[in-house]
């Protein structure tokens, strides 16, 4: 999935040479939380968050900060034609709540961790009506291919699945989520052919 697929377009932006009050205001009339500061042809200057305007919003008052000394003049950025996983890891790693997204120095759309975590519920269709099975796999190929012929052979039909990264040894734990169902059957077929079943919810 790309990030054009599921960044806001179009953003509400502020000018570079509005006031600390004025971008506060302009958050809390749309309900957001960052704002893109732009120049001339949507280009980006900066960026801010309503934490840091609220910090400075009373020095301001006397004239000893501007937008400019609050904003992050070089924030992190991705382009619209990256993987969502890209924007994922960015996030995480520099611990924001969302960035900008520009092509070439020209903001066209902001993404946030709320749209991140809509995309991965979405995809793993948390939201809706399941059950899941958790079940301990070899990494080998054939384990994983004979514990999804079990869940398919007694009934189960997969919407997702999910893994643990990066565990130590040779398991994982794999998380098979299904279309609602009884996973008695299915837990015992599975522990019957040597998997540990880790949980199971109908």
């Amino acid at each position: 999935m790309k990030i054009k697929s599921l960044m806001i377009p179009d953003p509400i932006t502020i000018n570079e040479m509005a006031s600390i009050s004025e971008a506060i205001e302009m958050m809390k009339v749309n309900s957001i939380r960052h704002l893109p500061v732009v120049g001339k042809n949507m280009t980006l200057k900066g960026f801010v968050t309503l934490a840091d305007l609220k910090q400075g919003l009373i020095p301001s008052m006397i004239g000893e900060v501007s937008l400019d000394d609050l904003m992050i003049k070089k924030p992190v950025t991705v382009d619209p034609d990256e993987d969502v996983e890209i924007a994922a890891q960015k996030i995480y790693k520099n611990k924001i709540g969302g960035m900008p997204v520009v092509k070439g120095n020209k903001l066209v759309g902001i993404i946030t961790v709320t749209d991140i975590l809509g995309a991965f519920i979405n995809m793993m269709g948390i939201l809706t009506a399941s059950s899941r099975v958790d079940v301990v796999v070899g990494k080998e190929p054939s384990s994983i291919k004979k514990a999804l012929q079990i869940i398919h052979d007694k009934g189960g039909d997969i919407i997702s699945v999910g893994m643990t990264a990066n565990q130590k040894g040779s398991k994982r734990t794999y998380y098979f989520r299904l279309s609602p169902c009884r996973t008695t059957g299915i837990r015992k077929a599975l522990e019957k052919e040597g998997f540990k079943v880790e949980s199971a919810m109908d």
